[in-house]
C-alpha cells in the first residue's frame, strides 16, 4: 500500500516511515523538509495513496494557536485524500483530549472534529506522551542550570511502540476511534526528567512547576491518564532509558 504520512519527519513520523517501509509499504513524507507545506497544500500530492497518517504537531501551547494548526492541516489533508481517493486516514491523537480539551490538546480535540467529520474513512488513536518527552521538556523553560518541567502525572511509552500501533491499524483499515494506548505505569514527569538527565550525564536542577489554568490542572489531577480499556504497552520508561544506551 502506498502510505503518505504528514510529518514524516518528527520523532515519530520517522519511526513510522520506517516501520510501514519495514513491512513492505511504499511510503512518502509530507514535510517541509519534503518539499510540502502542509498548512497551505504547496507541494501536497496524494495520487496513488491508499492512506493518510497525520502526525504533524507545532509548538504552540496557546489554545488559538493549536486550533488554528491542526484545524487548517486536517482540512487540508482531509480534502486532498478525498480528492485522491483515499480509503484511509489515520490521526495521531493525545490520551485525555475529550476530558481536557485546554491549550494544546484544544487543538488536537478540532483535529479530531475534523476528522469525523470528513468524507474519508478514519480511525484515530489516542496516545500517552513518548518516553522521549522527557528529555524534550528539558530545553523548554530552561534558566541556566534550572530547568522548569510541568506538574504532570504522565504514563508515557516509547515512540517506537506508538509506530508499530498505528502501522498495525493502517493494516486493519478504517474502525473510529480505536483502543487508546500508554505505558505500564504512572510517573510524574518531573521524576522521568531527573533520571533522563542522570543517565545522559546532564546535571541541571529540575523544578517541578504547577502549569496556570484549566490545562495545568488537568496535567495534575488525572484527567490525561488513559482511562480503564487503553492497551498498556512496554517498555517502561527505564527499561526503555536502558536500551537506548546500549543502541
Amino acid at each position: 500500500m502506498r502510505v503518505a504520512v504528514a510529518g514524516g519527519t518528527g520523532v515519530v513520523g520517522r519511526l513510522i516511515v520506517s516501520e510501514a517501509r519495514d513491512r513492505g509499504h511504499d511510503v512518502i513524507s509530507l514535510s517541509r523538509a519534503d518539499g510540502v507545506d502542509l498548512t497551505t497544500g504547496t507541494g501536497l500530492d496524494l495520487s496513488g495513496v491508499g492512506a493518510v497518517v497525520d502526525v504533524s504537531s507545532v509548538s504552540a501551547t496557546a489554545a488559538d494557536a493549536a486550533i488554528r494548526f491542526f484545524r487548517t492541516v486536517s482540512r487540508t489533508l482531509v480534502d486532498a485524500g478525498a480528492a485522491a481517493g483515499v480509503k484511509h486516514h489515520l490521526a495521531l491523537s493525545v490520551v485525555g483530549v475529550p476530558e481536557a480539551p485546554f491549550g494544546y490538546y484544544a487543538g488536537k480535540a478540532a483535529q479530531e472534529r475534523v476528522v469525523r467529520g470528513g468524507p474519508v474513512p478514519w480511525t484515530i488513536l489516542r496516545a500517552t506522551q513518548f518516553h522521549e518527552f522527557a528529555g524534550q521538556v528539558l530545553d523548554a523553560a530552561r534558566i541556566g542550570g534550572v530547568s522548569l518541567v510541568p506538574k504532570m502525572r504522565s504514563q508515557p511509552l516509547a515512540a517506537s511502540v506508538v509506530a508499530r500501533r498505528v502501522v498495525e491499524l493502517l493494516e486493519t483499515g478504517p474502525q473510529g476511534v480505536a483502543r487508546e494506548i500508554a505505558g505500564p505505569r504512572e510517573e510524574r514527569m518531573a521524576d522521568l526528567s531527573r533520571r533522563w538527565a542522570a543517565h545522559h550525564g546532564e546535571r541541571r536542577r529540575i523544578v517541578e512547576v504547577p502549569l496556570p489554568g484549566a490545562w495545568g490542572a488537568a496535567f495534575r489531577d488525572g484527567r490525561i491518564l488513559p482511562g480503564p480499556d487503553a492497551d498498556l504497552l512496554g517498555p517502561s520508561f527505564d527499561d526503555w532509558l536502558s536500551a537506548s544506551s546500549r543502541q
